[in-house]
This record gives C-alpha cells, structure tokens and sequence, in this order.
C-alpha cells in the first residue's frame, strides 16, 4: 500500500476528521521521482478540541510512529478545530521551498 493512502487510512481511522487533505510533496523536493517521503497533513477534527498545537501535533506523530520511523522524512502538520477552519476560511499556508538537502 502507498504511504499517502497509509498515513490517509490510519488518521480516518483514529481521529475521524471532518476534513482530511494528505499531499505528496516529495516531488518539490531532491528525491527520485515517484518517491513518498514528504507530506502535508491538512486536518480538521473535533478531537482537536482543548489541545494546543504541539499535543495535536503528539498525537499525529503517535498515529503514524512506524511510517515516521522508517518511510516518512518530513511531515508538515496543519490541525485544525472545525470552528478554528472556518474561521481560516479554509486557507492553509504553502510549504516553503525546498532548501536543496541533498544538493549541499
């Protein structure tokens, strides 16, 4: 199975969100083409409720520990309330642009 449609199945599964948005970003950076190590996460549940930030961000990192461990190089967390995503509009931030990493 993909690593997107993992990391996709197992977030469904234990944070039931309203909205859920996995993006590959791999090809923006020096990877071989095809490659699944560089996502972002745009999240929208009630089980973000009362959590700051960096304990939403915990409990994603604990959901896909083995894919962090061993497929996943970088993963960028948006999390979100419903109430805190309809007051963004439903606007998430890009990602910056890739540094080179291997290139250096």
């Amino acid at each position: 199975m993909r690593i997107q449609n993992v990391i996709e199945s197992k977030l469904k599964q234990d944070l039931q969100p309203v909205y859920l948005e996995v993006i590959n970003e791999s090809g923006n950076h020096n990877v071989p083409p095809g490659s699944e190590s560089h996502f972002k996460v745009v999240i929208v549940s009630d089980a973000f409720m009362d959590k700051m930030p960096v304990a939403r961000h915990r409990m994603i990192n604990r959901i896909l520990a083995e894919e962090l461990q061993n497929s996943i190089h970088a993963l960028a967390l948006h999390t979100y309330t419903p109430t805190e995503w309809d007051e963004v509009s439903s606007h998430v931030p890009a990602s910056p642009p890739c540094q080179g990493g291997g290139n250096k």
